[in-house]
């Protein structure tokens, strides 16, 4: 039997959302704690929504995009279609520290500022990589 015919089973889907959740939480400086109270359910209960070990309803997931101040949609963003896609972008969406600088920048409403920010970034990313280069030579 497929994942499809049994719905109380987790799958992939479950377990990136709910890395999304963690770093999307993270990225804000909330604790599990802190979003479980705003959930209205225990510590335990993010801990399992987040390793994907339990699946999580739609209702509570627009109540966790709430809390978030994200769309429920962030959690569905990049999803592989296949097992060949999407490595890297779901250890992208993974780490914190992305989330939080796609926050801060997405909180920037003044479109010259996010031009320059967007700048400052792809010139640093430039240095790393020229740096790399002479490294290898």
């Amino acid at each position: 039997m497929t994942a499809i015919n049994k719905p109380k089973v987790t799958t992939d889907a479950d377990r990136v959302i709910g890395g999304r959740i963690a770093a999307l939480r993270a990225a804000q400086g909330l604790s599990q704690t802190v979003l479980g109270q705003a959930l209205g359910v225990s510590f335990q209960q993010v801990q399992k929504y987040e390793k994907g070990r339990n699946r999580i309803g739609v209702g509570r997931l627009q109540a966790i995009a709430d809390v978030l101040n994200v769309s429920v949609e962030t959690f569905f963003a990049g999803q592989p279609r296949s097992e060949d896609d999407g490595a890297v972008a779901t250890t992208f969406f993974n780490d914190p520290k992305v989330m939080e600088l796609v926050m801060a920048f997405n909180s920037i409403s003044d479109a010259t500022t996010r031009a320059s920010v967007l700048s400052i970034v792809k010139a640093a990313a430039s240095l790393r990589r020229e740096s790399i280069k002479d490294r290898a030579s």
